[in-house]
């Protein structure tokens, strides 16, 4: 991985989709630096390790992103683990797949977070029950909001 495309370069672009990489699904948001917000998009399936691309490709064409934010999970102190080996997979296939812009953005604590957000929705009645599948989606808000705080934080995926 290196700093290729800087991403304050396509912060002017209206669409970001956000994935939040897990082992049997794949939570989805979109995002906008227009407005600042994001919000839960989708959930992709992931069976026995093989990504439903066929529904990531929907979703491109459907929302036409500028680019694409992976949530990178790292460990507490900044190592690697195998779920960030999974996401760097992801990432990897998805910019040779979409010729897109992808860059890995920093999730540490996004599932405690996430299931914070969900609990407090839930205790105000937005929500009826916990949902795993909708806690992924909300821990890709999440990523997408943290690359909205912070784009240079972000990491340009560059294919070997």
């Amino acid at each position: 991985m290196a700093s290729g495309t800087r991403p304050s370069a396509v912060m002017q672009s209206a669409c970001v989709l956000g994935f939040d990489v897990g082992s049997r699904r794949i939570g989805v948001a979109v995002g906008s630096a227009l407005t600042a917000g994001a919000r839960e998009l989708a959930v992709v399936d992931v069976r026995q390790g093989v990504v439903d691309w066929a529904r990531v490709a929907q979703l491109l064409r459907e929302w036409q992103p500028a680019q694409l934010l992976v949530g990178d999970p790292r460990t507490l102190d900044g190592g690697d683990q195998p779920a960030r080996q999974a996401a760097l997979r992801f990432a990897e296939e998805a910019l040779r797949r979409f010729a897109l812009p992808v860059h890995l953005v920093d999730e540490r604590r996004s599932s405690l977070e996430a299931a914070a957000r969900f609990a407090h929705a839930r205790a105000a009645g937005a929500r009826r029950r916990r949902d795993a599948a909708m806690l992924d989606a909300m821990a890709a808000v999440i990523i997408i909001e943290r690359w909205l705080d912070n784009p240079e934080q972000a990491q340009a995926v560059e294919l070997p």
